[in-house]
């Protein structure tokens, strides 16, 4: 299967297996001359209920990652990729990346890093592993 992609999604968190996942997709959306959308998920099991319900901390959280992703979308730009955006979704990584973010972009490919940064999702085995299960396009894990 050595096809082209056109359009690449990829799964950042700021762990190492993320940050080789972002490489990897700048090398292969330059390769293919794709479009590439980098994602990432607020998950609102790392607030507390109070957090969860003020909205000023929600929309500073959000805030925070939509200017932290901005920095990947310029380090993209800067590999030479022309066509770049950022997404962000809310909820469980995994599920969120699979029901919400694939429907809305619709790529041909998710790249996502083997381990997440934290939480109960720090082994292979669970949001990388749910991802490969249950996107309906091709998945590459990269391991750092």
């Amino acid at each position: 299967m050595d096809k082209d992609f056109k359009k690449i999604l990829v799964g950042v968190d700021d762990s190492e297996d993320a940050l080789a996942a972002f490489r990897y997709a700048i090398h292969r959306a330059k390769a293919d001359d794709a479009e590439l959308i980098i994602a990432s998920v607020l998950e609102s099991d790392e607030m507390n209920v109070y957090q969860a319900l003020t909205k000023d901390y929600v929309h500073g959280e959000r805030a925070e990652l939509a200017e932290h992703l901005n920095k990947y979308v310029e380090l993209a730009e800067k590999a030479g990729i022309k066509n770049v955006r950022a997404v962000i979704g809310e909820g469980d990584a995994g599920e969120t990346i699979i029901k919400q973010i694939i429907p809305k972009v619709d790529p041909d490919l998710l790249i996502i890093g083997a381990m997440a940064k934290k939480g109960i999702a720090r082994h292979f085995g669970s949001q990388a592993a749910y991802m490969a299960k249950y996107a309906e396009i091709s998945v590459l894990v990269v391991r750092d």
